[in-house]
């Protein structure tokens, strides 16, 4: 019995390390989504932008094509000049290159605080997961998965934050988008939020002791009256 849950541990486990490396490619990228503008017939080129949870980048792309023109700004792969911005909450100095968005400010810093508070109970859940292998130590299962939940639900409350954003930059009049459309990282935060929050709820129940098969097991495993 004792093989079977360190079989489902450790299965558990490697499942979990396919959630962090989504949660952390997910907080360091800046491709959660894609912004573009509206183009004109006589357009020549067209300026496309992405960001994350820390910068914003754009990138200028030279509209030859008809084609292409069709179908809208980009798509990213196409040569230009490409920059990027950090947001100024997060930049310090006075020569950083700052882009600064009144719609834009409060919702990217809710939700790289929000994530970095969710990059905090998965280290704790890791550690906590760590040191339930070891001898006597398997009562911190339950805390790791409580942990690898609750950062799951730290990267849904982002990527939905973010999705707030991209909402309020397309409808608001100081900004040039008017198309977009969610890209890798953010489908990376969302499918950490599954694997973290199903194999979090995983973990305490194998952590959870064995209920009684029988009325009479728990009569016969209590102790005797001295």
């Amino acid at each position: 019995m004792q093989e079977l849950k360190a079989l489902k541990i450790r299965v558990t486990s490697c499942i979990i390390l396919v959630g962090i490396s989504l949660m952390l490619a997910a907080v360091m990228s800046d491709h959660w989504a894609v912004l573009s503008p509206k183009l004109d017939d006589d357009t020549q080129s067209c300026e496309v932008a992405h960001f994350g949870l820390w910068r914003l980048c754009k990138k200028k792309i030279l509209m030859d094509d008809q084609e292409t023109m069709l179908k809208g700004c980009g798509p990213l792969s196409l040569p230009g000049e490409h920059s990027c911005t950090y947001f100024k909450h997060f930049t310090s100095g006075e020569n950083a290159n700052i882009f600064e968005v009144t719609t834009q400010k409060e919702y990217s810093i809710s939700a790289a605080a929000i994530a970095i508070i969710g990059v905090g109970f998965m280290t704790m859940g890791t550690v906590c997961t760590l040191l339930s292998f070891k001898e006597k130590l398997d009562y911190l299962l339950k805390p790791a998965g409580l942990f690898f939940i609750f950062a799951g639900l730290c990267m849904i409350i982002s990527a939905e934050v973010i999705r707030q954003s991209v909402h309020r930059m397309i409808d608001s009049k100081e900004t040039v988008w008017i198309e977009y459309y969610y890209s890798w990282s953010f489908a990376c935060a969302c499918s950490a939020f599954v694997v973290l929050f199903i194999c979090g709820i995983a973990l305490v129940l194998i952590s959870l002791p064995r209920m009684p098969r029988n009325p009479w097991e728990s009569c016969m495993d209590a102790e005797p009256d001295m």
